[in-house]
């Protein structure tokens, strides 16, 4: 198996294309300007802002990403097999104009949320498979690029759109500039009179394909991508580098390619103090005999978030293919630093490189690539084998939060016969966390740490994770809307740090990874009401036998903008979450099994996917055999519609066993399937289903519980016994 970028669209300051970027790099030219986009009360800072005809009837992020990727699939033969976007800013352009106006009609949100962009690519390029949105601050397109080669590598598909895009909007603008990180002059990587980053908004996507052998159209190969994490603060990079070395080191040793291969590093380089010196004295412990060609092109795009690692990417692959090595906007390199980056376009040869893409919640990656000739001893022949999935998580422990309480108030009401849906105290859920820390964080990023801690802490073997995988759909509404209010109140001229920090969605997650010092993957994901499902699907993709790990699916209920965003949302608020601490070493016995087998964007016509989903849940003698249950999550938007796939998917699979409508319990929130599926390893561990939609006590007689999700996807969880394959 090996895997090739076979396509590439790009649109930024830059210009519009391969083409053109190209020549704008090579020429070193620039495109940070002073911002038009919108007004400020003060005088606009420099910024990377893209000239394009903008189509008005979908958000600018929209608009974007869908430009890249026509560009990236120009030449594809046949359908994408699954799509894979990193974004940050989703529809925010258009709805935090709404917000000003107090305007919370559900209509006008349907694209805000992060997971609306990858959906609106895919139904565009007409792709049924897998649709992911990762939600790692600046490090999401490039974490994209991973989830995509390890769909591939899983023999899921032979071609993936991975990429990123983001939009300028005042979120990103005024959050910026309130942690005093943009330089008034434009961002200079590495220069000692650096005083910060420059933000941008593009869109950049890549087609991955695997093949056999070399592609034609191929740009490079795409040989790793090494994630790590920080696990130390919600905004600053390590001080020593630590996240950004592992990073760098874990895409060198999976593809077993040492440091002296690697011709060229494009940077990070943001251009502020702490990340330029962070990067700086990783790559030292990297390279400690000197390093390679580097630069960061970040001074002549600007910091385009989640597009910059791809776009770094396709630089990358621009300096393969041409062979030059692009320039850094560094006058006076800091001696500090001891790094000394390309300050002008030289000639090279490049066969090996990596990239470097990191984010808020110390969220790093590398992506390593090769060029297409046999120039250096083994590479183009690195084949990786095929990795078998879905394989099957041990469940070693599990939490929830509901409108009943902790997981065993919750237990203790579902075994009452009573609903659990509703909100809970958040005093209540941040019981086990420390009130100095607790009084840091709002409703979400307590929920969720509070979550991590109890599943952590009903472990009987004082296990604890190595990484982090959280869902959610709509992300920390509370500190989204009290950065806006704010900004709003005050005429635009004071913005909250505090707020914008937590405001990104994978700012809970960095909370949980630096709880427990949790130095793998961590990754966050958004699929609207799949989005829990979607980050237990990433899980099994990424996570190694024996890692231990944790997945959480969590979303808070906020006033107004829950009942914007969320158009199952009726008048009884409802949120919460489940976290679960998952081995991936096979069975474990004792413990109960999960793995999630089908995952699949059907916005229109799930019931034709239902052939599918038997298919891979092993036919209907297996489906049969193993599930003593049904636990179904149908959306309110989409009740009638999700009822009818349940019903048909019970009928062509002949399974006569109880069904329940987990929202009717857990509530009306996106993430409700988290807590469900919690419980639903309780029941599985117990051996019987309690009194759920007014049934009585049912036993399982051996079998397991799965869990379906209905709405724009269609997804399956198994919930099995301890014990078989």
């Amino acid at each position: 198996m090996r895997v090739f970028i076979t396509g590439t669209g790009i649109i930024s300051p830059l210009g519009n294309g391969k083409a053109l970027t190209a020549e704008a790099v090579k020429s070193g030219v620039s495109g940070i300007t002073p911002l038009t986009l919108f007004k400020t009360p003060s005088a606009p800072l420099p910024v990377g802002e893209i000239s394009f005809t903008h189509d008005d009837s979908v958000p600018r992020t929209h608009s974007l990403a869908l430009a890249a990727a026509l560009q990236a699939t120009a030449g594809l033969e046949g359908p994408l097999d699954a799509v894979v976007i990193g974004t940050t800013t989703g529809g925010m352009a258009v709805s935090e104009e709404l917000i000003r106006r107090a305007d919370f009609n559900p209509a006008r949100y349907l694209l805000h949320s992060a997971g609306s962009v990858s959906e609106y690519v895919a139904g565009r390029l007409n792709c049924r498979g897998p649709v992911i949105t990762v939600c790692t601050a600046c490090s999401s397109g490039s974490v994209a690029v991973k989830i995509a080669l390890e769909l591939l590598r899983s023999g899921k598909g032979r071609t993936v759109l991975a990429g990123g895009a983001d939009c300028l909007c005042r979120l990103t603008y005024h959050g910026f500039n309130s942690l005093q990180l943009i330089d008034p002059e434009g961002a200079r990587p590495f220069d000692i009179n650096r005083k910060g980053m420059s933000v941008a908004e593009a869109a950049a996507m890549v087609v991955l394909s695997a093949a056999d052998g070399t592609p034609r159209g191929a740009a490079c190969e795409l040989l790793e991508v090494g994630l790590s994490c920080d696990a130390y603060h919600p905004s600053a990079p390590h001080p020593e580098g630590r996240g950004a070395f592992e990073a760098m080191q874990s895409a060198l040793a999976g593809a077993g390619v040492s440091p002296k291969q690697i011709d060229f590093v494009h940077l990070h380089g943001t251009g502020t103090i702490d990340n330029d010196l962070s990067e700086a004295k990783a790559l030292k412990k990297i390279f400690p005999a000197g390093a390679p060609s580097v630069s960061s092109t970040k001074g002549a795009f600007g910091h385009s978030l989640a597009a910059s690692g791809v776009a770094g990417l396709i630089v990358t692959s621009m300096a393969m293919e041409e062979g030059f090595v692009p320039a850094t906007r560094c006058a006076a390199p800091d001696p500090k630093l001891e790094i000394v980056p390309e300050n002008r376009v030289i000639h090279k040869k490049v066969r090996a490189a990596l990239t470097n893409s990191f984010g808020f919640g110390g969220n790093n990656a590398s992506i390593l690539s090769a060029d297409l000739s046999a120039g250096i001893s083994g590479l183009p022949q690195t084949k990786h084998p095929a990795r078998t999935y879905p394989s099957a998580f041990s469940v070693i422990a599990a939490s929830c939060s509901t409108g009943a309480g902790n997981k065993a108030k919750t237990m203790e009401s579902i075994y009452a016969g009573k609903p659990c849906a509703g909100t809970r105290d958040i005093a209540e859920m941040s019981a086990g966390i420390p009130p100095p820390a607790a009084r840091r964080l709002k409703r979400l990023a307590r929920m969720t740490l509070g979550l991590a801690i109890d599943a952590v802490n009903d472990a009987l073997r004082g296990e604890r994770p190595g990484s982090v995988y959280f869902g959610t759909a709509w992300g920390a509404m509370s500190e989204t809307y009290g950065f806006l209010s704010g900004l709003f109140k005050s005429q635009e001229r004071f913005a909250s740090p505090t707020d914008f920090i937590g405001s990104v969605h994978n700012a809970p997650a960095g909370h949980v990874a630096s709880w427990f010092q949790a130095t793998g993957p961590n990754i966050t994901v958004s699929g609207g009401d799949c989005s829990f499902e979607q980050a237990l699907y990433t899980a099994g993709l990424i996570a190694g036998d024996g890692d231990t790990l944790l997945v959480i699916g969590a979303d808070e209920h906020h006033e107004p903008l829950s009942g914007a965003f969320d158009r199952s949302i009726g008048p009884w608020p409802a949120d919460g979450g489940g976290a679960l601490l998952l081995r991936k070493s096979g069975t474990v016995p004792a413990f109960p099994r999960i793995r999630v087998p089908f995952l699949r964007f059907c916005p229109e016509n799930a019931k034709g996917d239902i052939p599918g989903l038997i298919a891979a849940l092993g036919g209907v003698d297996v489906i049969r055999e193993l599930f003593g249950a049904v636990l179904a999550s149908v959306p309110a938007c989409s009740r009638e519609t999700g009822r009818g796939v349940v019903s048909a998917f019970m009928g062509a699979s002949g399974l006569a066993v109880p069904v329940i409508d987990l929202r009717e319990i857990f509530g009306q929130f996106a993430t409700a399937s988290a807590p469900a599926v919690a419980a639903a390893t309780e029941f599985v561990a117990r051996g019987e289903l309690p009194p759920m939609g007014g049934d009585g006590l049912k036993q399982l007689h051996g079998r397991g519980i799965l869990v379906i999700g209905t709405g724009n996807y269609l997804s399956a969880v198994e919930v099995l016994p301890p014990g078989g394959a």
